[in-house]
């Protein structure tokens, strides 16, 4: 049982990342889950409130998880930690900062999941555009590989935030950040259709601003969306484990294979940090390893 400040300092924690950082929801879940365990082992072990606590505390912490989580798992629980009390120190909450020594592991380079090109372009091909659900589907398939765009950020879309005339589309990403991403003229004419003859077919005289619906008229989920490409993964008998990151993934390592700078794919995926786009660079350098093993006369 956390005492009233241990609450306090977390609740204030919390309204700091989702009002002045503005992180999105699961990732305040996430970190709100691994202070509240931090919390609770400082009462357990009587350690005392975690303005009080030394470098040590914090590690016989860490030191219980070893087993207990993934090595991810604890990098995000030191990640949080080391938040929260640099946040107590600008608070002026505290002096020092605690974990001001305190390194984060480094972890083995997890690389995403990426299509090749072919199987992009089977996957694509696999939406009925005779019906209006096919025509939903191939544009929301088209859209997202021509942009990038995160499956959160698709489903938001309004009809307004698409520029027909200049090929663009607008989005709101993380931190609530703009951006303008363009699209290509395959994606674009895909929404066309799906606008001219399809959607006012999910409406059926009612209204709404969303632009991608589901059968109820109603804006289509991320989960009514993971199914879709699913489904017309194994459809197109793609043998690989297919999520709406994929296309997002296989849109930067595509962009970036065929010769694209590494700043502008940093803009049109949304990261601020552009270490987080250079994984990408690592996919695309482990294609062109694997190529040269199974081309090169003396591997």
């Amino acid at each position: 049982m956390k005492s009233a400040l241990s609450n306090s300092l977390a609740e204030h924690f919390m309204h700091y990342l989702r009002v002045e950082k503005g992180l999105a929801d699961n990732t305040i879940d996430s970190y709100g889950r691994d202070l509240a365990r931090y919390l609770e082992f400082l009462e357990t072990r009587k350690k005392g409130s975690p303005l009080k606590v030394s470098q040590d505390d914090i590690l016989d912490y860490l030191f219980t998880l070893n087993g207990v989580l993934s090595p991810r798992s604890i990098a995000r629980n030191i990640s949080t930690i080391k938040g929260f009390y640099r946040f107590l120190v600008s608070e002026g909450k505290l002096e020092k900062n605690p974990t001001r020594l305190l390194n984060s592991p480094k972890l083995p380079l997890r690389l995403p999941g990426v299509l090749t090109t072919e199987e992009v372009e089977e996957l694509l091909c696999q939406p009925d555009s005779a019906t209006p659900r096919g025509k939903r589907d191939k544009a929301m398939l088209e859209l997202l590989y021509a942009t990038g765009l995160r499956v959160s950020e698709l489903v938001r879309l309004k009809v307004s935030n698409i520029n027909l005339e200049a090929g663009y589309v607008r989005t709101i990403g993380k931190g609530s950040k703009e951006r303008m991403v363009p699209v290509g003229t395959k994606a674009m004419e895909a929404l066309k259709d799906y606008l001219a003859s399809g959607r006012r077919l999910f409406l059926k005289k009612r209204s709404s601003p969303y632009l991608f619906l589901s059968a109820r008229g109603k804006p289509l989920t991320r989960q009514g969306f993971w199914k879709i490409i699913k489904r017309y993964g194994a459809k197109a008998g793609i043998d690989k484990v297919i999520t709406p990151h994929s296309l997002r993934h296989s849109f930067a390592s595509h962009l970036l294979e065929f010769g694209a700078d590494l700043r502008s794919v940093q803009v049109m995926l949304g990261h601020v940090d552009i270490s987080t786009t250079q994984i990408y660079t690592h996919v695309t350098t482990e294609r062109l390893r694997k190529i040269h093993e199974k081309y090169h006369p003396r591997p």
